[in-house]
């Protein structure tokens, strides 16, 4: 066909086409590591996909750029797995790749689900929380204690035992972060689950309303004739929840609830019965009523963390702490899932406890000028969580002034107490940035240099591991069932 239509041309081999591809693949990744050559921070963020009975691990790449500070980002791979995706397989493929890129030393966290694969490769080869002050006197005890010791005594060790054991020191990985969307999602799905099994009501009305509703959902997208019943008595369709999609069972029940509102109850009833399903009560229009009003601020919440392009680490405590308001407020109103609610509040603090309190997400959320003009420091009333993000702040603007001057040690050698002569210019930046009415937006930071070097560090993470699941959406599209043999360098490039 190519012959008749252009005879003067002829057809690209698939040789040729896959060579081609190689080489700007192989461009675009120096055009990469280029650009994260004169990036200070950044953050990366990883997951797995089985497809065709082959596994891969995708990681993507994200930083601020320094002038303009909108966030960029970059696919890094999708390399095939072989074998067991065991904690240390994971470990050794991930720091491969930011060594590959040669941004071993620059990742400030790397985000992922909360697999157990992944949570033991960061709890083994991780780096370590910061060592607190008991820690350190214990360190000291210790040494004090071993230096008394006899010299001469000699230890003998087993020397096969100590080259097998996992002392953390094969691989190098970065901070450890939860992605906050999948505990959302773990948290309206498990912790709801838990609750139905131990509140007779909701118990009672879940069982009831949740298996009509999934009937409803699986005749009308299997059939073209209940399609067309649906689209004549409800001008809309109902959707079909997913395992792999975040929040997609809270936009199924809404759908019902909005047809329910907008058409009546007899529209869906209508559908019930000509698709031979049992019709929904009064009581369990009210249920689902109530569940949508329930899980609607949890949607809003992935929503808003699972953002790539808009979204920093300081989003995700203010994130969190207005869901909570949100969800007590609803349990002085809501009666019939109340126990729903309850569930919902205590899975934030079994899931988010600790991130709640910790001193650098909550610096993080205070130097993102984004959450300070909106909410100022008012996104939480405990004053002890933000005491201790504003004295993170303190502490760390000074250590990363000190660690920033490049010829401090060889002044000091000179006048040792040149540190108390030059002051702190920085100290107080912190109190002129908190009280900045400026309305610039993200550059706002140009005005504060202190600030923003250490912003940049801490919100270059993203709270969500969303964009590596993007990243397996475009290969979905490629690594179909009619291209199953395609290699995986090439699907990769």
């Amino acid at each position: 066909m190519m012959g008749t239509i252009l005879p003067k041309h002829t057809v690209m081999t698939r040789k040729t086409l896959c060579s081609k591809i190689q080489e700007a693949a192989k461009t675009m990744k120096n055009t990469i590591i280029k650009t994260l050559s004169t990036v200070n921070y950044v953050a990366t963020t990883t997951d797995c996909w089985s497809a065709r009975q082959r596994s891969y691990l995708g990681v993507t790449c994200h930083w601020i750029h320094d002038s303009t500070l909108e966030r960029h980002s970059a696919a890094l791979a999708c390399r095939p797995l072989k074998g067991s995706h065991t904690f240390d397989v994971l470990a050794a493929a991930l720091e491969e790749i930011h060594s590959e890129y040669q941004i071993r030393d620059k990742v400030t966290r790397t985000t992922t689900d909360s697999g157990s694969n992944f949570l033991k490769a960061f709890r083994i080869y991780g780096e370590d929380e910061e060592v607190t002050n008991e820690e350190e006197e214990m360190d000291i005890t210790n040494d004090e204690a071993s230096e008394d010791e006899c010299e001469s005594e000699v230890e003998i060790q087993d020397v096969s035992a100590v080259l097998n054991d996992n002392t953390g020191l094969e691989y190098q990985l970065p901070r450890h972060q939860k992605c906050a969307c999948h505990l959302l999602n773990l948290m309206s799905t498990v912790d709801a689950a838990a609750t139905a099994a131990t509140n007779d009501t909701y118990k009672r009305l879940s069982r009831s309303a949740f298996p009509k509703c999934s009937a409803l959902w699986n005749k009308t997208s299997r059939s073209t004739m209940a399609f067309e019943i649906v689209e004549r008595e409800c001008k809309l369709q109902f959707l079909q929840p997913t395992q792999t999609r975040w929040s997609s069972l809270f936009l199924a029940v809404e759908r019902v609830v909005c047809i329910q509102k907008e058409q009546g109850e007899a529209a869906i009833q209508n559908v019930c019965t000509a698709l031979k399903i049992k019709m929904f009560n009064p009581a369990e229009f009210g249920f689902l009523a109530g569940y949508t009003a329930v899980m609607k601020p949890v949607a809003m919440a992935i929503n808003i963390l699972q953002g790539e392009t808009s979204v920093h680490m300081g989003f995700l405590l203010p994130t969190l702490y207005q869901l909570q308001e949100k969800l007590i407020r609803l349990e002085l109103s809501c009666k019939v899932c109340r126990a729903l609610v309850d569930a919902l509040l205590n899975g934030i603090q079994k899931r988010f406890g600790g991130a709640m309190e910790d001193p650098e997400l909550i610096a993080a959320a205070i130097l993102l000028p984004l959450i300070l003009l909106r909410f100022r420091t008012f996104w939480t009333t405990k004053e002890c969580i933000l005491k201790a993000g504003l004295d993170f702040i303190r502490n760390h603007l000074d250590t990363d002034s000190d660690d920033g001057s490049t010829n401090s040690s060889r002044y000091d050698e000179g006048d040792f107490f040149a540190s108390m002569k030059s002051g702190k210019p920085q100290a107080g930046e912190l109190e002129r940035y908190l009280s900045c009415p400026s309305s610039e937006g993200m550059d706002l930071l140009h005005t504060f240099p202190h600030i923003k070097k250490l912003s940049l560090k801490l919100n270059t993470g993203l709270p969500a591991s969303a964009a590596s699941k993007r990243l397996f959406n475009h290969a979905g599209l490629m690594f179909t069932a009619k291209r199953s043999q395609l290699h995986s360098k090439n699907l990769e490039a």
